[in-house]
């Protein structure tokens, strides 16, 4: 069915419902009715009837407290099926659960949605002080180690395609933000197979990311491990983490058929 085809067929009640659900952010989770009606440019009483055939339905919750609105248990469990859906975690899993066995920090899975790396899914660390779960997080590709991973092996055309190159916000002081800089960078992970996040996006917090390949060789996600930069020193970096992180790379990428 041709674009202009299906867009006869689009609601634009459901439209504005899906917009709403979609204005709940990490950094933002709880939103007024005010607020979502400017962030939409809808008048208060569509947004008050969206919010209101949302809550019925679970989607969406009030905080009675604040008055606000927040997603509701429904969203997360259409979320969690759309994760146990996704093959990918599925054989990703175990090795996570490896990896924290033997670092004892915390390992995620992600993949590049959008232009931004989405986190799927994460096995917890046991420590008292650890980084904060990112799980359904979007942050920028280009100062996380799993987004950084996974675009390496890009051409300088296609990450100029993506749109990354042309949108590096600096985060923090070790954010890099130079073209040309971020290029070197990026073939330089792709020689050594796994990227770094020295502090780029939160001081205080390292990561090492690793690509995942599947049976075409194709970068479908990547696997990160995540800790605070007083544990995560070059030391444990260089004798543990890497080289754990890399062999469980290497074990979800056959699992995905990659060098059968």
């Amino acid at each position: 069915m041709a674009k202009r085809e299906k867009d006869s067929y689009v609601i634009q009640s459901v439209t504005n419902a899906l917009n709403l659900l979609e204005e709940f952010k990490p950094d933002r989770n709880e939103l007024g009715v005010t607020e979502l009606s400017k962030r939409l440019n809808l008048h208060k009483n569509n947004v008050f009837r969206l919010l209101a055939t949302l809550e019925a339905k679970g989607y969406i919750e009030q905080n009675k407290a604040t008055e606000n609105y927040r997603l509701g248990v429904k969203s997360l469990e259409l979320g969690q099926t759309f994760i146990k859906q996704l093959g990918l975690v599925r054989q990703a899993k175990p090795f996570l659960k490896e990896i924290v066995n033997k670092c004892n920090e915390m390992a995620y899975i992600g993949v590049i949605r959008q232009n931004s790396i989405v986190y799927l899914d994460v096995e917890e660390a046991n420590q008292t002080v650890k980084v904060a779960n990112r799980v359904g997080w979007r942050l920028p590709i280009h100062c996380t180690a799993i987004g950084k991973a996974q675009i390496a092996f890009a051409s300088e055309e296609e990450l100029e395609k993506l749109g990354i190159l042309d949108h590096m916000e600096r985060f923090t002081p070790n954010t890099i933000v130079d073209k040309a800089e971020f290029i070197k960078h990026v073939k330089e992970v792709a020689k050594r197979g796994y990227a770094l996040d020295n502090e780029e996006y939160n001081l205080g917090v390292r990561c090492v990311g690793i690509p995942l390949r599947d049976y075409t060789g194709r970068v479908v996600g990547g696997i990160s491990v995540s800790g605070p930069s007083f544990r995560m020193t070059d030391e444990i970096l260089k004798e543990k983490v890497i080289p754990v992180a890399k062999e469980a790379g290497e074990k979800v990428s056959k699992r995905l058929g990659f060098g059968a």
